[in-house]
């Protein structure tokens, strides 16, 4: 078996290259792990990410040797190097979370304990459902609409002296909120055709998505199931009451919609998605794993069991034990 990790230095607030490769030799030296049995490799570009974990997934195939892939950075780090490694099945990649959102480990587990290096390296791998969208392969949440469009917004306003990251993500929405609210848009979810007057829409893997908003409280990212929840065009004064339930996830509970989010969501599960805006306005802005662009259509497939993860220790005892569980529960019944 061999461990790479990759370090993105442009991730998050601080440049996690300047200590981590030392705080990684110690916690190998303390795993047993001889300096020959894993790599440091540094990020130099976008994409770079994917391209290392592909070369280093297809190296290890071809010795027939095991890898485990560790991103430091975002969730854009940690999906790139994921879909690099697609389709090696002797690949797993974990994230250490030094990026300024970390959405993904949220479904799995706390900051902290994905930080924990020994933790890391005395965890193990896990299948999970992927999202095979128009704009890439996903883990987490493929989403479209008004948070979309405040995070595209976001880059231009960091351009300006002294605003920083919450400034900026303030200043793209109070944009927003001054401009044309929802769209007019179409959706196929498995068959079913419909057109909504739409805040936005989220199409879930895992639960959180935006820096912590939990639009999938109860999602299970290896069920089998996309879970799908559309926010229908609503005035500005109810935008806030909204987004409050939707950031706690609150709209979501025991398998439904709460009664008070029941005027203003619709939800389904399911295996296909496609959206598009039909009210002759141009294109929709879209995110996944925290890339956005604008888009004429959004398609969203279900690939069950096909991304292979790292978890750190407690949070892979926790998935394994819920797994064992719930496969008690269905022979009991």
């Amino acid at each position: 078996m061999h461990t790479l990790f990759l370090l993105n230095p442009t991730a998050g607030k601080t440049d996690c290259t300047r200590t981590l490769p030392q705080q990684i030799e110690a916690a190998a030296a303390r795993a047993g792990l001889a300096p020959e049995a894993y790599t440091i490799q540094v990020t130099t570009h976008a994409g770079h990410a994917r391209e290392l974990a592909n070369a280093a997934a297809r190296q290890a195939r071809q010795a027939g040797e095991t890898l485990r892939i560790y991103t430091a950075g975002g969730d854009g780090t940690f999906n790139e190097a994921l879909t690099g490694a697609y389709g090696y099945e002797n690949t797993a990649v974990g994230c250490l979370p030094f990026g300024s959102g970390n959405d993904f480990l949220r479904t799995f587990g706390t900051k902290e304990e994905f930080l924990d290096l020994d933790a890391q390296l005395a965890g193990g791998p896990v299948s999970i459902d992927l999202m095979d969208t128009s704009l890439g392969l996903s883990a987490t949440i493929c989403a479209a609409g008004l948070d979309a469009q405040v995070a595209y917004g976001i880059p231009k306003f960091r351009r300006i002296p002294l605003c920083g990251g919450e400034m900026a993500y303030a200043l793209s929405i109070v944009e927003q909120l001054c401009g044309h609210i929802g769209r007019r848009v179409e959706y196929t979810i498995d068959g079913e055709t419909f057109a909504v007057d739409c805040l936005m829409c989220a199409v879930c893997n895992g639960r959180t998505y935006g820096g912590g908003f939990c639009a999938a409280p109860e999602a299970q990212p290896d069920d089998g199931w996309l879970d799908v929840y559309i926010i229908r065009k609503v005035s500005r004064l109810t935008i806030a009451k909204l987004l409050g339930m939707y950031k706690s996830g609150k709209h979501f509970q025991h398998g439904q919609l709460v009664k008070e989010a029941q005027p203003y969501f619709i939800y389904r599960r399911a295996k296909q998605v496609t959206l598009r805006a039909v009210d002759g306005r141009g294109p929709i802005v879209a995110t996944a794993d925290g890339e956005c662009v604008p888009t004429e259509q959004v398609a969203v497939q279900l690939r069950p069991l096909a991304g292979r993860i790292l978890l750190p220790k407690p949070a892979f005892e926790r998935f394994a034990a819920q797994r064992q569980a719930e496969s008690a529960n269905s022979i009991s019944l």
